[in-house]
């Protein structure tokens, strides 16, 4: 049963907690992220590290990478901790795919990561588009690794396959968060069908990735508990990252996570099994990507 917080209309909010020294990041800067803020911008696509907020985009733009994100900017979910807007989307651009495609090819890039918003409204669930992305980025720079991080699928396994089939070497799909928090965190997933989307992309062959967000009010045995139940599911690697309230409209940050909890959360993830847990306050789901393909 969820708690609901009550705010007395008669005392003062209280101020929201001060972000500790460990959360800093530069500002964006340099002649690559110039470069990639060019490409994006001429190409019209969208990307994540925009879209979301990412406290990582100044580093990884400067270094040249990017996380493309496909099927337009508008989601169909509601999730409360996600700064990606929500509504109703316009029809898919059929020719995305070459957009991306071109991009990625001019970006030089080694590895590229391409995620999307959620279309429930769509009875494939986008899977044409992922394909024809995937594909077109394969046949143009064959020499290009790619990650996707696929939206819940909400069971249409078809559609799932189609996304998956093209010849990426990862697939990530999101946990988010713990079990207890799901209703909160994200009202139209569930927790046991997000495991099994990423069970059933295990059995298909797929190098398998998921990630969850710290400091929403979880506790350590919850924590653990996802560990368990990702690699009893098939996942290969973790991403552990602090979550951060994209504006007041989101769910509030009820713990920043230390750095020595993040380590020792990393040292339980590889001793239950994980191949590669990147855990870090800053460590978003396509942070140092690269570095999750062996």
């Amino acid at each position: 049963m969820l708690e609901l917080n009550v705010i007395d209309a008669n005392r003062r909010e209280e101020p929201r907690q001060r972000k500790p020294s460990w959360l800093r990041v530069k500002l964006p800067t340099g002649e690559n992220y110039k470069k990639v803020r060019k490409l994006v911008d001429e190409y019209r696509l969208h990307t994540i590290c925009e879209s979301g907020n990412c406290p990582n985009m100044g580093e990884c733009w400067g270094e040249g990478t990017a996380t493309f994100m496909i099927l337009g900017n508008v989601c169909t979910r509601s999730c409360s901790f996600c700064a990606v807007a929500t509504g109703r989307p316009p029809e898919y651009d059929e020719d995305e795919p070459a957009r991306v495609a071109e991009a990625i090819d001019l970006m030089g890039v080694k590895h590229a990561v391409i995620t999307s918003v959620n279309r429930d409204e769509l009875k494939d669930s986008g899977a044409e588009i992922w394909y024809q992305t995937v594909f077109k980025v394969k046949e143009r720079t064959p020499h290009v690794t790619i990650e996707t991080l696929i939206p819940d699928v909400k069971a249409r396994w078809e559609a799932l396959e189609r996304m998956i089939s093209p010849g990426q070497e990862v697939v990530s799909h999101n946990m988010e968060t713990v079990e207890r928090l799901y209703r909160l965190v994200r009202p139209q997933a569930r927790y046991e069908r997000s495991l099994e989307q990423i069970r059933r992309t295990k059995d298909y062959g797929k190098r398998t990735k998921s990630g969850v967000m710290l400091g929403l009010g979880e506790t350590p045995d919850e924590v653990y508990a996802i560990m368990d139940d990702l690699v009893e599911n098939g996942c290969d690697v973790l991403t552990l990252g602090q979550y951060l309230q994209p504006t007041k409209m989101h769910l509030e940050v009820r713990e920043f996570v230390h750095p020595d909890q993040f380590e020792h959360y990393k040292e339980a993830g590889l001793a239950r099994g994980f191949k590669y847990v990147e855990s870090g306050a800053l460590v978003r789901s396509s942070y140092h990507a690269e570095r999750h393909l062996l």
